[in-house]
């Protein structure tokens, strides 16, 4: 399938490792042009400085300088979509955590999507074209052990994208929402750390049983991930808006 978004231009958020880094360099290899945005400078030049197609910024995409910037790199040109991720905040149970842990969650996973997502929205919605994809977690459908953080604060981010998708649906920006299960990415180890600390099995013995619950039987890939993304990031998704897509190897249960 042609994509049709050679020459287009994306921003997308964690880019070094994990969906992000699957995601940029599938939209790399499609003829897009990137943004690419991650803390490491050195680890981004590594991964992006033989691609004439990529521009890169060092910086934490959940900081406000660092959203100044990328504004400033877009600049005048038309931003035709975005990625937006980042890493999620520590596992923790209810009882384990501290005020402390929420003010840093509600910032990590919350606060500064709504400042890129209100930096960008209106110069797509001017434009009359945008693709908007966040990922967040398939805890928005089920909660997951361990995650509480994660669990409450997505659950936001979903109010957030479903309520300004509608706003604004007639603009040709579309806002959807990619909620991944456990996949092959350093992600998911934090899991099976804390399940090791809670239960005094060994590392490899938990992820086996992890792995074991999952009913297609193995972790998902990331750039399996990427090429759901990048269809909804391309002109093909046009009907598609406010959604939350779950990709998780059929975990999750429930119905809706």
């Amino acid at each position: 399938m042609n994509l049709e978004i050679n020459n287009h231009l994306f921003i997308v958020g964690g880019a070094t490792s994990g969906f992000g880094k699957a995601i940029a360099q599938a939209l790399l290899n499609e003829g897009a042009q990137v943004i690419v945005v991650a803390r490491g400078e050195d680890k981004l030049r590594e991964l992006y400085s033989g691609h004439e197609n990529a521009e890169l910024l060092s910086g934490d995409i959940t900081d406000y300088g660092t959203i100044d910037q990328l504004e400033y790199m877009v600049g005048e040109r038309q931003l035709h979509g975005m990625v937006v991720n980042a890493g999620g905040p520590p596992a923790k149970m209810v009882l384990e955590t501290t005020l402390q842990d929420w003010d840093d969650a509600y910032q990590k996973i919350l606060k500064w999507k709504v400042a890129i997502t209100q930096t960008f929205v209106p110069k797509m919605m001017k434009a009359g074209y945008g693709r908007i994809v966040y990922i967040e977690s398939s805890s928005v459908k089920q909660p997951i052990e361990n995650l509480v953080l994660s669990n409450s604060l997505r659950l936001a981010v979903v109010g957030l994208v479903k309520t300004l998708s509608q706003e604004i649906a007639r603009s040709g920006v579309t806002l959807n929402i990619i909620g991944p299960g456990s996949h092959n990415t350093p992600a998911i180890d934090r899991l099976y750390i804390k399940k090791a600390e809670q239960t005094g099995l060994p590392f490899e013995e938990v992820k086996k049983n992890a792995v074991n619950l999952i009913p297609v039987g193995k972790l998902g890939e990331a750039e399996d991930f990427a090429s759901l993304a990048l269809w909804l990031l391309s002109p093909h998704s046009r009907y598609i808006t406010g959604q939350t897509m779950i990709a998780d190897g059929g975990m999750v249960k429930a119905t809706l």
